[in-house]
């Protein structure tokens, strides 16, 4: 229920934001708006408001939305010799604007959702936002980094001269980077305060492999601490609750294996799906034995045990690994508008890729993943859903600049040439390219549902 509420809240704030851009620019344009609609087919709720009567409608199909306006070009003949529309009424006709109001009008709907994305980083940066300090733990060999000698201890501050704060940050950074450069220099603070710098290969990254993490690969770990591995809360219905393991168990070994902490409880647990393990628990000062199956569950396309069991912690436990960065409100603009903008560079970046051969198409996603990760984030948190529909947002505002026919980024193209050649492209040019469009769009939905797919059956 939380991911599909999830997912219309995501849906239709962003389509309602995007609309709303095109329908209030054609406002101030003077053009005349016949319906605004959010969602596509049968209409569930429909109400004409205002002195133009435009029809605000709900449909049934809420995968996208429109905005029609007045057009000479869609009425009949009929239409046209009647009464209901006199000359004063098809001056406010959408084709008969000035391809300026057009562009302007056009290009308001994807600039809504960027303006949205900004406000919505705006908030969270003024807001504080949390992360992991990125304090190097243990660096893996071989790998890129430690052939530039980083070691474990040392404190990430900037990545080619910019400042960075958390360890999300530098995984974006190196991320972004990885697509202009080969090799970064990495500033960071040793544990004895002495400042150093590494140039960093970036060439083991790969965008197409989502099984790893970026900084994985790279060989960077994170400084994780050392948590008693203390049981928290117990899913119900789940391995460790058939196991008989509780609240405030502290797992002494698991077949056999002294565990240390919570992560070595963990690893052992992924590494054994669908085994029975014996597991020794300290329960009220006395040892108890108790045997838990993994569940087996797909992560990145691989095999892990899970069992339902969640970590007992104290916030004074993690205080000295987690950071909370504010801003104030000049600063977080700014730093909201520089994160939409690397953002969308980024995705048109990668779109560009994908479309050179370079990069390959299993990184484009369709409403079935979409709607997980509505779910998924919208379970972590407001601040983690508020960061989901922003960056859902600015792909929206995106993918509807494309150059492709029956996107805004199609008419733009079309308007464009009309400025460059003095007169509007013909008609019948446009039918072509919108055969050509539906069939593009036809494709990359193919492509993004195939995956979806493929994601959901395979992990």
């Amino acid at each position: 229920m939380l991911t599909i509420l999830a997912f219309i809240v995501t849906l239709g704030l962003l389509v309602v934001v995007h609309e709303y851009g095109h329908f209030q620019v054609a406002k101030w344009c003077g053009v005349k708006v016949l319906k605004f609609s959010i969602g596509f087919g049968k209409p569930l709720f429909s109400k004409k408001i205002g002195l133009d009567q435009t029809e605000f409608v709900i449909a049934a199909i809420p995968l996208g939305g429109f905005v029609k306006m007045l057009d000479e070009r869609e009425l009949s003949r009929d239409e046209l010799s009647s009464t209901a529309y006199s000359e004063l009424e098809l001056k406010r006709a959408f084709n008969r604007q000035s391809v300026t109001k057009r562009i302007a009008i056009v290009l308001a709907g994807p600039m809504a959702n960027l303006l949205l994305a900004i406000l919505l980083y705006w908030l969270l940066f003024m807001t504080g936002v949390v992360g992991m300090k990125p304090t190097l733990g243990k660096v893996l060999y071989p790998s890129p980094a430690a052939t530039a000698n980083f070691s474990s201890g040392e404190t990430i501050q900037k990545i080619n001269g910019k400042d960075v704060s958390t360890w999300q940050e530098v995984s974006w950074a190196l991320l972004n980077e990885s697509l202009k450069h080969t090799s970064v220099q990495v500033q960071v603070i040793s544990a004895d305060q002495e400042v150093r710098t590494h140039q960093l290969s970036l060439s083991a990254i790969n965008i197409d492999d989502v099984r790893h993490d970026v900084l994985t690969l790279l060989g960077l770990t994170v400084n994780q601490p050392s948590i008693p591995a203390r049981i928290g809360e117990v899913l119900t219905a789940s391995p460790a609750d058939f196991a008989g393991l509780k609240t405030n168990d502290l797992v002494l070994s698991v077949a056999g294996i002294k565990v240390k902490d919570w992560q070595d409880f963990v690893e052992v647990i992924k590494q054994h799906a669908n085994q029975p393990l014996d597991v020794l628990v300290l329960r009220n000062a006395a040892e108890v034995k108790l045997t838990v199956r993994p569940k087996p569950e797909l992560e990145q396309g691989i095999t892990v045990g899970r069992i339902g069991a969640g970590l007992q912690v104290a916030k004074s436990q993690l205080d000295d690994f987690f950071i909370t960065v504010h801003y104030s409100a000049t600063d977080a603009l700014m730093k909201a508008i520089v994160k939409t903008w690397d953002t969308a560079i980024f995705s048109l970046k990668i779109l560009g890729k994908m479309l050179a051969g370079q990069a390959s198409w299993k990184g484009m996603s369709g409403p079935v993943t979409i709607a997980n990760y509505a779910g998924q984030s919208a379970s972590m948190g407001i601040k983690v859903f508020i960061g989901f529909l922003a960056l859902i947002s600015i792909s929206i505002g995106m993918l509807n600049l494309l150059p492709i026919p029956v996107l805004d980024g199609g008419y733009l193209m079309y308007y464009m040439v009309e400025i460059l050649t003095g007169k509007p492209v013909p008609e019948s040019v446009m039918v072509i390219g919108q055969k050509i469009g539906f069939s593009m769009l036809g494709f990359m939905m193919v492509i993004a549902f195939y995956n979806d797919i493929n994601r959901w059956i395979v992990g």
